[in-house]
C-alpha cells in the first residue's frame, strides 16, 4: 500500500494513491500529514506535532485532538482498511507516530537528493549529467512549500527549501554558462535578480552572460545597481568576487570570453539496477550544505575562470586559501571593510562638506547633501537634501517679504531661528555622520565589552562561512569548526557537528544535558546531520533550541570518498 502513495508538497499539498487523487481533508489535518511527511519514515512525538501545527495556540487537550486528525489521515491513506483492522501506513509506536513510507514518496526529498547528486556530478567534472540532474529537480519545484501553515516549524522548513532551490537555480545556471549557453540565460537572470535581489551569485552570474553576449554596458549597469543596493540597504559592498569580476569586465578580460562548445563526455551508463551508491552518490544519505560539497579526484577539464569563489570547482586537489585572504582575515574584526572610494576621498569629502555648512551657517546644506546623494545615488539623501532646501527657501522668502517698517513677529523670529539652526547645526551633524567610519566608531562606543565581544566574534564566524563557502580546503587547512584540534585561526567559535567529538557537543549553548546526550547519541547511531531542521527532528528539540544553534553550528559532510572510474 505504502509503495503506492505520492505525495507533493511543493507547491499545493497533494497526494495520490496509485493514479487516483486523495482528499486529504482540513487544513489542520493537511498540517498534521505535512509534520509526517517531513520525517517520513521516523517517528514523531506528539508534543512535536502539537508544537507546530498549533505554535500560538495549542488546544488544551492536544493528544486527543492529534488523535482525530490521525484517525481521518488513516481512513484517507488506506481507504481500504477495514476499521477493526490494524492501520499499515500511518502507526502510533512508542516514540510518537510514525508514518510508514519511503522517503522518495515524498518530492521534496527527490528534489533535495537530485540537487544534491547534481552538485556531485559537477564536482566530478560530468556537466552535462549534472545539468540534466538539476533541470529534473527544479521541474518537481511546483511553488513555495506550506504556505497555508503558519509557525516557527514550517517557517524553518520552508525557509531551507526555498534556499535550497535557489542553490539549485545558481548550480543550473552555472553549468549552462559552462557549457557556453549564456545567449539564452539574459533574460531568466533578470527574472531570479528580482526574485532574489540580494543572492550575489545571480548577479555575478548575470553580468558574466550580459558580458559574453556582447552587453558590456549593462553589465557594468548591472553591478552599479546591486553595489547601489547594498549600500542603501545593508551599508555593505558587493563581495570581493563580484568586485574582481566588475574589474575584469571593465579591462576586457580576455579570460572571461565564452568556453566553446564541445561533445559532452562519453561516459558509460550506468547498469540496469545499478544504484547510485554503486556510482559513488550516496543517495540515501542525509542532505549534505551544497556549498561544502568537494570531490577529489583525478584532475579533469576545469572549467571556465569566470566564477571565482562559486561553485565546485575544478576537480583535484582543492584550491588552498590564498595567504593574502588569510592575512586580511586576521585583522581585528571590527575593521571597517575596504570601500570602493579610498579613505582619504571620504575623509576630504567629510572635511569639505562640514565646512561648507558650517561658513555658509547652513544655507548650503541642502547643496552638501545632494552631492552627497548624486555621488551615493541614494533617494533618500535627495529627499533629505530637498527638505533642507525647502527650508532656506522657505526663511529666504520669509526674509523677503517682510514690510521694512514692521518688527517681525514673535513666532516669525522664532521659526527663522529654528530653520536656520535645523540647517546649521543638524545639517552639521547630518554630514559628518555620512561618513562611515565615523559613523562606527561613534555607533561602537555605546557598545559594552560584552556586547562588542559577541560582534567580534559574530564577524568572526561569518568570515569563516565565507572562506568554507568559496575554499572548501580551508575545512582542513584552518581546522574550522574544530574547537578540539590545535590551530591559529580564529572561527568565532563554529562547531562542525558531524566531525566534532561527543566532549564538545557537551558544550552547545542554551540545550539541557539530556538533549546534548541525544544529539550524540543519534549521530553515533543514524550517522551525520544535514541542516539544523533535520538535527532537530531526529532529536526532538524545540524551536527555540534550535534557534540558539543557528548562528555556531556547521553540517559539513563528512569527507566524500574519490570517485571511482565507471
Amino acid at each position: 500500500m505504502s509503495e503506492a502513495l505520492r505525495f507533493e508538497i511543493l507547491g499545493p499539498q497533494r497526494a495520490w494513491y496509485a493514479d487516483r487523487p486523495l482528499d486529504l481533508g482540513p487544513g489542520k489535518q493537511r498540517a498534521v500529514l505535512a509534520v509526517l511527511l517531513l520525517a517520513a519514515g521516523r517517528p514523531v512525538p506528539t508534543g512535536q506535532i502539537v508544537d507546530a501545527v498549533w505554535p500560538e495556540e495549542p488546544p488544551a487537550n492536544g493528544p486527543n485532538v492529534v488523535q482525530k486528525y490521525v484517525a481521518g489521515l488513516r481512513r484517507v491513506l488506506e481507504p481500504d482498511r477495514s476499521p477493526r483492522t490494524p492501520a499499515q501506513v500511518l502507526t502510533l509506536t512508542d516514540a510518537g507516530y510514525l508514518l510508514r513510507i519511503p522517503p522518495e514518496a515524498v518530492d521534496a526529498v527527490r528534489f533535495e537528493r537530485g540537487v544534491r547528486r547534481a552538485r556531485q556530478w559537477q564536482a566530478a567534472g560530468r556537466t552535462e549529467d549534472a545539468l540534466a540532474e538539476v533541470t529534473a529537480a527544479l521541474e518537481r519545484w511546483q511553488g513555495e512549500p506550506f504556505t497555508g501553515f503558519t509557525g516557527a516549524y514550517f517557517d524553518a522548513t520552508r525557509h531551507r527549501l526555498v534556499e535550497l532551490r535557489a542553490v539549485a537555480l545558481e548550480t543550473r545556471t552555472e553549468l549552462e554558462l559552462a557549457s557556453g549557453r549564456h545567449g539564452e540565460l539574459v533574460g531568466r537572470l533578470v527574472e531570479l535578480v528580482a526574485e532574489f535581489p540580494v543572492r550575489e551569485r545571480l548577479r555575478h552570474q548575470l553580468m558574466l552572460a550580459l558580458h559574453r553576449g556582447g552587453r558590456q554596458a549593462e553589465a557594468l549597469a548591472a553591478y552599479r545597481d546591486f553595489a547601489d543596493l547594498l549600500r542603501e540597504e545593508y551599508g555593505i559592498e558587493p563581495g570581493e568576487a563580484l568586485q574582481d569580476l566588475h574589474r575584469r569586465i571593465l579591462r576586457s578580460d580576455p579570460t572571461l570570453t565564452p568556453p566553446t562548445p564541445s561533445e559532452p563526455e562519453a561516459v558509460p551508463s550506468p547498469r540496469a539496477g545499478s544504484t547510485p551508491d554503486a556510482m559513488g552518490l550516496p543517495d540515501g544519505s542525509p542532505s549534505a550544505a551544497p556549498e561544502a560539497v568537494a570531490v577529489r579526484s583525478a584532475p579533469a577539464p576545469a572549467p571556465p575562470p569566470a566564477a571565482p569563489g562559486w561553485g565546485a570547482g575544478p576537480v583535484g586537489p582543492l584550491t588552498p586559501v590564498p595567504h593574502a585572504l588569510l592575512v586580511a582575515m586576521n585583522q581585528p574584526a571590527g575593521a571597517p571593510a575596504e570601500r570602493r572610494a579610498p579613505g582619504w576621498v571620504r575623509l576630504a569629502a567629510t572635511v569639505v562638506g562640514t565646512a561648507t555648512v558650517l561658513v555658509s551657517f547652513g544655507s548650503l546644506t541642502w547643496a552638501v547633501v545632494l552631492g552627497y546623494a548624486l555621488w551615493r545615488r541614494s533617494w533618500r539623501l535627495a529627499l533629505a537634501g530637498f527638505g533642507y532646501f525647502l527650508l532656506v527657501l522657505s526663511v529666504f522668502v520669509l526674509a523677503v517679504s517682510a514690510p521694512e517698517n514692521e518688527e517681525t513677529t514673535d513666532a516669525e523670529a522664532l521659526y527663522l531661528i529654528l530653520a536656520l539652526g535645523l540647517c546649521w547645526l543638524l545639517g552639521t551633524a547630518h554630514v559628518v555622520l555620512l561618513n562611515p567610519t565615523l559613523w562606527a566608531a561613534i555607533g561602537g562606543l555605546f557598545w559594552t565589552g560584552r556586547q562588542r565581544t559577541d560582534e567580534q566574534r559574530r564577524l568572526r564566524r561569518e568570515q569563516a562561512r565565507y572562506l568554507l563557502h568559496h575554499y572548501p580546503a580551508a575545512r582542513v587547512d584552518l581546522r574550522i569548526g574544530r574547537p578540539d584540534l590545535l590551530r591559529s585561526y580564529d572561527d568565532g567559535g563554529l562547531v562542525d557537528v558531524n566531525a566534532v567529538p561527543d566532549p564538545v557537543l557537551t558544550t552547545l549553548p542554551r540545550l539541557t544535558v539530556d538533549q546534548r546526550r541525544q544529539i550524540a547519541v543519534d549521530r553515533w547511531l543514524r550517522g551525520p546531520y544535514g541542516s539544523l531542521e533535520e538535527l532537530a527532528a531526529r532529536c526532538h528539540l524545540p524551536p527555540a533550541a534550535t534557534e540558539t544553534l543557528r548562528d555556531v553550528l556547521l553540517f559539513l559532510p563528512p569527507e566524500p570518498p574519490p570517485v571511482r572510474p565507471s
